[in-house]
């Protein structure tokens, strides 16, 4: 069924219209950025973080308010299951926390009959080593970034290279933009799903990209439309992608909902960062050559006048 409502003028208007769609979620993701910002987690801020079990289930509203009143500071109180919590003290708060806050309000919740806390672990993250770590995780991205340029440029004529470049940057935002929205925790295991994506969406540009350059080589004669060998390039490898995406989904959805709290912002990006890859791999790595004026003349070969003499020879 796809593969019919992308044939002709039908194929090219969805494209384009994918395209536009991905220019307004990109400038509201950087707008949510500017405003919002990232939630930053321990690995990047610092301060104390503290896990502890209750003897039965407890509303994480009802104990969020609980220690609210203990608790002179800021925090963050998260559920890790239905008695199992996770409670993140800002830098300022930890600072204080062997005076005030932390034995206050560890005191209150395990002295407490009906909460009855157990203390698992307590942690401090120095912003030092939190600044140290983001530094050198936006260094390894810019360096895959900067690798990746260097192999699309060497692989693809430039529009195609652009192109694929483009979908990449896409993808990167869109998934930051959502982690702004929701203010999801942007950890050390998000910062490795975001080199994971650059991979990923990297490889479906590939795929689209040489296809179509295949398609371009053998029409040759411009017979057909550089729209129409684009609509064929997306069709021919379409089922792949849709195939190769989805096990890769079912996958990252699998880690998602078993592997527990740690690993969620983990999978929430890469099930992110493949949706949104595969949708870049078509209106944004195959539609932007095309508005840059690529053709089949970008691929034929160039024969001097010597060499065209002897192909006109009887």
């Amino acid at each position: 069924m796809l593969n019919t409502f992308l044939k002709g003028e039908a194929g090219t208007r969805l494209r384009f219209m994918g395209m536009l769609l991905s220019a307004i979620l990109v400038l509201l993701s950087v707008f949510t950025l500017t405003q919002k910002g990232l939630n930053f987690g321990l690995d990047f801020t610092g301060g104390y973080l503290t896990e502890f079990t209750t003897s039965q289930s407890v509303e994480l509203k009802e104990l969020q308010s609980f220690i609210a009143k203990n608790h002179n500071g800021e925090f963050e109180l998260t559920a890790q299951g239905n008695s199992h919590f996770q409670l993140r003290e800002a830098p300022s708060a930890s600072t204080t926390s062997t005076t005030a806050n932390s034995p206050d309000w560890q005191s209150a919740v395990t002295q407490n009959d009906y909460i009855n806390a157990q203390v698992l672990s307590s942690a401090y993250i120095g912003s030092q080593v939190g600044d140290e770590l983001f530094d050198q995780g936006c260094l390894a991205m810019f360096a895959a970034m900067i690798a990746v340029m260097i192999y699309l440029a060497v692989r693809f004529e430039w529009r195609l290279a652009l192109g694929s470049v483009v979908a990449l940057v896409h993808d990167l935002i869109l998934v930051l933009g959502l982690f702004s929205l929701l203010q999801i925790e942007f950890n050390l295991t998000v910062l490795a799903s975001l080199l994971a994506i650059i991979g990923y969406s990297l490889n479906d540009s590939i795929i689209v990209g040489d296809r179509v350059r295949e398609l371009l080589r053998v029409q040759s004669n411009n017979i057909l439309s550089p729209a129409t060998i684009i609509n064929n390039a997306i069709k021919s490898t379409l089922t792949r992608t849709l195939i190769t995406s989805g096990t890769t989904l079912a996958t990252v959805a699998s880690v998602w909902l078993l592997a527990g709290a740690p690993l969620q912002g983990f999978a929430i990006a890469l099930f992110t960062g493949i949706v949104v890859g595969t949708f870049s791999s078509i209106c944004i790595a195959a539609t932007l050559p095309e508005l840059l004026g690529l053709s089949a003349k970008n691929y034929e070969v160039k024969v001097d006048a010597h060499t065209q003499t002897l192909l006109d020879m009887p």
